[in-house]
Order: C-alpha cells, then sequence, then structure tokens
C-alpha cells in the first residue's frame, strides 16, 4: 500500500514563508501528478498546486507569485514553499499523488494525512 507522509506545518506570522514536503513510499512503481491541497475550517477542500511528472505545475489563483511546487522523482517527494503567508492560507495541507503500484496496473489516488499551517496576523 501507498504510503504518503507530509511534514514541514506550523504556526508562522503573516508575511513569513513555510516549506511542505511529502514523502511517498511502499510500492510505488511509477507517480504521476503530486498535488497539494488545503482545507480549512467550515470550507471544502481546494487544489493548491500541481506538478506533473514532467515538472509543469499549476496554481490556484488564491497563490500565484507566492507559492511554489517542485519534486524529486528520484526520491518520490514532492515540496511547497510559501511564501508571504496570510492568515487566509491557515488550514489543513494534504498532499495527494497519483501512483501506479505494478508494470500491469493502473494509476490510482493516496492522499497523506494533512499537516496543519497557522498563519497569524
Amino acid at each position: 500500500q501507498v504510503q504518503l507522509v507530509e511534514s514541514g506545518g506550523g504556526l508562522v506570522q503573516a508575511g513569513e514563508s513555510l516549506r511542505l514536503s511529502c514523502v511517498a513510499s511502499r510500492i510505488i512503481f511509477s507517480i504521476n501528478a503530486m498535488n497539494w491541497y488545503r482545507q480549512a475550517p467550515g470550507k471544502q477542500r481546494e487544489l493548491v498546486a500541481s506538478i506533473a511528472n514532467s515538472g509543469s505545475a499549476n496554481y490556484a489563483d488564491s497563490v500565484k507569485g507566492r507559492f511554489a511546487i517542485s519534486r524529486d522523482n528520484a526520491k518520490n517527494t514532492a515540496y511547497l514553499q510559501m511564501n508571504s503567508l496570510k492568515p487566509e492560507d491557515t488550514a489543513v495541507y494534504y498532499c495527494n499523488a497519483n501512483v501506479k503500484t505494478g508494470f500491469g496496473g493502473s494509476y490510482r489516488d493516496y492522499w497523506g494525512q494533512g499537516t496543519q499551517v497557522t498563519v497569524s496576523s
């Protein structure tokens, strides 16, 4: 079974930065897209950033110019560099990956347990 483990969350003040990491482990043949979602209290989970295996990235309008997603395919790891954080960025951040676990298998989505990011004003 694929396991995704996030780290790097915490409490920061507005304007500061955080870097989240997501490591995929166990049975992995190939990883397609890796994504970061977030969910604030009382709100729906939203896609923050995504990165394809090729390195092509996309961002939600609310984080463009402030967040940067990257990945290290050799380490099955994705990162989310978050700069100029705002109180409205406060949420639980989840890693999501589209993974194939075997040569003859198909891709399916896996989720991490989430990491809390709190930005104080």
